[in-house]
């Protein structure tokens, strides 16, 4: 079973929960702030797409920290901890299916072939 980690707030989270309900595609949602986040499965996600590219720096919850806090990030151990602290700052969705290469924001053209690979036919 694929699992969508997000906010359930979050726009991009509606467009893919939207698009994966279209295409009949069965999925669990994990929300960072309902259902928190494990520093394991964090460490996990970390070690699969690096700590940059989890770390959503463009947008308002990066924007509002302190200039001394965004120069603090500068490692995987630094990021962890404020994703662990502001779960809201890290990029979504995050798809994960054990196993499988983990996909990280949304587009169409991305999801279509993310299921495509994983072996999850999609209705267009």
């Amino acid at each position: 079973m694929v699992t969508v980690f997000g906010i359930k707030n979050c726009d991009t989270i509606k467009k893919a929960r939207r698009w994966l309900e279209a295409h009949g595609i069965d999925y669990r949602f994990h929300d960072y702030r309902a259902d928190g986040l494990e520093s394991e499965l964090l460490n996990t996600f970390i070690a699969e797409l690096g700590w940059e590219a989890l770390l959503n720096t463009r947008g308002t919850t990066w924007r509002k920290l302190d200039e001394a806090t965004r120069n603090s990030i500068t490692d995987a151990s630094a990021a962890a901890a404020l994703m662990t602290e502001t779960p809201a700052i890290i990029k979504r969705p995050l798809l994960w299916t054990p196993g499988k290469p983990m996909l990280l924001g949304f587009s169409e053209s991305s999801y279509t072939q993310w299921f495509s690979s994983c072996g999850k036919a999609t209705s267009e």
